[in-house]
């Protein structure tokens, strides 16, 4: 695929997702007579024919910087520490531009609140890549369903509880653990002090500024639309792309690690983190679905230690659970951060597949953070069943029980196979997990097949 048909592939589908926030609803895979082109419906299904012409909103060819006057605000609101309570806080703070649009550090969850003081829940993931993710749907399409089960899919924050890439923005401003504004009123009354008021309002006008919740709303917008249209979110240029162009051969361990990621016999990872992709993308290494993966309990989160005194925004919601009987559990789809779908125990401890694009650069791994290595997040799925005693550990280091961060009365949620029917304990000797790390580092972008030796890849991916 050359670099015009990427761009064109990349302009239709982020206009498709970024308009409509659900490729879901799109017809099926089916041509569309009057546009002349194929819409998918799914990201799990293989589409066919040529892409829609790019709508309106498409953001500009990769390799350009010219922003529209939208999203331009919205680069000065994503990097303004000013708009939180703590004056040291912004989007940037847990998306950093300079690692990826994830954490810049090894926390397993970020600080936020008035004074930075407040541990977050939740680790923080890369935001590059995401204006591609479509809407939620509680049971989304699959290749293969299981009758009687829900398969959920898409949607924006770990837990999908958002419905576009807008309303995700908004949330951090108004959060208690993240920015700590006390509602929209309070963000709006920071943004009217800033100095690019005028250029705010001469996008969404000034009567915005009369409605607060309009004017956090309008926020949200300018910051997706700066996420859709700079093409830093979403380059394809890691040494896996210009592979695929093509342009450069990967190494005899690369190459073996990419046989056994895909291998149903072997990883099977290509089952969540697919290697196809709609509307004739480049990989997006996600299929957006969701999965419960009985990742262990991380005791350096403070809420997860049952002497530790929770602040209001941590409900106590395992009280009546039953064993093990903590204070507190994060349970991903059915609470406590999403709400509606409580009910539905089936999904608890479900959580959204994320993209591996960049999992090279980041610090701390799964929901939690409770991994700080590549390696350790696939030792984790080879052996999980066959070493328990290794990965679920009390707090004093002692072993504890299978699935320590689900009530036990959940545990039967963790599932035994990758849907559709990959081991989930992948069958991986010790030389097939290092194989598979080292491919999982030509994911980081940023690699110029002129220049190989100038591919600055982390600590953990050097020397690989």
């Amino acid at each position: 695929m050359n670099k015009s048909t990427v761009v064109f592939a990349l302009r239709a589908f982020v206009g498709i997702a970024f308009a409509t926030n659900s490729i879901w609803t799109q017809a099926s895979a089916a041509a569309n007579p009057a546009l002349g082109c194929s819409v998918m419906a799914s990201p799990f299904q293989a589409g066919s024919g040529v892409p829609c012409p790019p709508p309106p909103n498409a953001p500009p060819p990769q390799g350009t910087t010219a922003l529209s006057g939208k999203a331009a605000v919205g680069k000065l609101l994503f990097g303004d520490t000013a708009l939180s309570a703590s004056g040291n806080q912004s989007c940037a703070t847990c998306h950093a531009p300079n690692n990826a649009f994830t954490a810049n550090n090894n926390a397993p969850v970020p600080l936020g609140g008035a004074a930075l003081t407040f541990q977050g829940l939740r680790n923080s993931p890369t935001v590059m890549y995401a204006s591609f993710t479509p809407g939620f749907l509680l049971n989304a399409p699959t290749p293969a369903p299981i009758a009687n089960t829900l398969h959920p899919g898409g949607g924006f924050m770990r837990d999908g509880r958002q419905p576009s890439l807008a309303s995700q923005a908004q949330q951090p401003f108004i959060s208690s653990f993240e920015m700590g504004n006390i509602g929209s009123a309070q963000v709006a009354a920071r943004l009217k002090g800033r100095p690019y008021l005028s250029q705010f309002t001469a996008v969404f006008g000034s009567s915005v500024l009369n409605n607060s919740d309009a004017t956090l709303a309008a926020m949200g917008q300018a910051i997706a639309a700066f996420e859709v249209e700079d093409p830093s979110f979403h380059p394809f240029n890691s040494k896996y792309d210009a592979y695929v162009r093509g342009q450069v051969a990967l190494t005899a361990q690369e190459l073996a690690g990419l046989q056994a990621f895909s291998d149903p016999s072997r990883g099977h990872c290509v089952s969540c983190h697919a290697t196809a992709s709609p509307a004739g993308l480049p990989a997006q290494f996600t299929d957006y679905t969701y999965h419960t993966l009985g990742v262990p309990r991380n005791w350096k989160i403070a809420y997860n230690l049952d002497s530790a005194s929770l602040p209001p925004f941590v409900p106590a919601n395992g009280s009546n659970l039953g064993l093990p009987n903590h204070n507190y559990y994060d349970m991903g789809l059915c609470g406590p951060l999403r709400t509606d779908l409580a009910s539905n125990t089936s999904l608890c401890g479900s959580f959204k597949v994320p993209t591996l694009r960049n999992v090279g650069v980041k610090q701390t791994y799964f929901h939690n953070g409770v991994f700080s290595s590549l390696q350790d997040v696939v030792s984790f799925y080879a052996t999980r069943n066959s070493n328990p005693a290794h990965w679920y550990t009390k707090p004093d280091g002692t072993p504890d029980i299978l699935y320590n961060d689900l009530p036990v009365a959940y545990a039967k949620n963790v599932e035994p196979t990758n849907h559709p029917g990959g081991p989930i304990a992948p069958n991986l000797n010790a030389t097939d997990i290092q194989n598979v790390v080292s491919f999982l580092c030509t994911l980081t972008d940023g690699f110029d097949p002129k220049n190989p030796a100038a591919y600055n890849t982390s600590g953990q991916c050097k020397g690989r």
